[in-house]
């Protein structure tokens, strides 16, 4: 079971993270957006932000089906994110070296291209 902390540190130990101020966690590499908290819209309501739900930003249309038809326990859209390669994950249902996984592929497919070949060049 992961938590809004979980996704800081993971986030924070990515090279050239960016943390923007909010009300929940926003993280961005070279100025793009990886995973964020929810902003909850109900009709008639305010927006409120989620802490306990992880925006990821996943590449395109076809990986983000397979993650909803294949994990809809952990991941879920709404009608605001049609059309966007997003999706956003349960928090307390995933685990910990999953969210790293997430966070981590995530960030990868928004840094420049040289940033994340010399991340996987340390990695190895």
């Amino acid at each position: 079971m992961a938590d809004a902390d979980d996704v800081c540190r993971i986030a924070l130990a990515l090279p050239q993270v960016e943390e923007i101020d909010s009300d929940g966690f926003d993280f961005r590499v070279a100025g793009k957006g990886f995973v964020w908290s929810y902003p909850e819209r109900k009709p008639g309501g305010p927006r409120v932000i989620r802490t306990d739900i992880a925006v990821l930003y996943v590449g395109d249309e076809a990986e983000k089906q397979a993650l909803l038809l294949g994990e809809p326990r952990l991941f879920f859209t709404a009608p605001g994110y049609d059309g966007w390669p997003l999706v956003m994950l349960r928090l307390a249902e995933v685990g910990a070296g999953r969210l790293t996984e997430l966070v981590t592929d995530a960030w990868r497919m928004r840094a420049p291209r040289e940033l994340a070949a010399q991340r996987d060049a340390a990695s190895q």
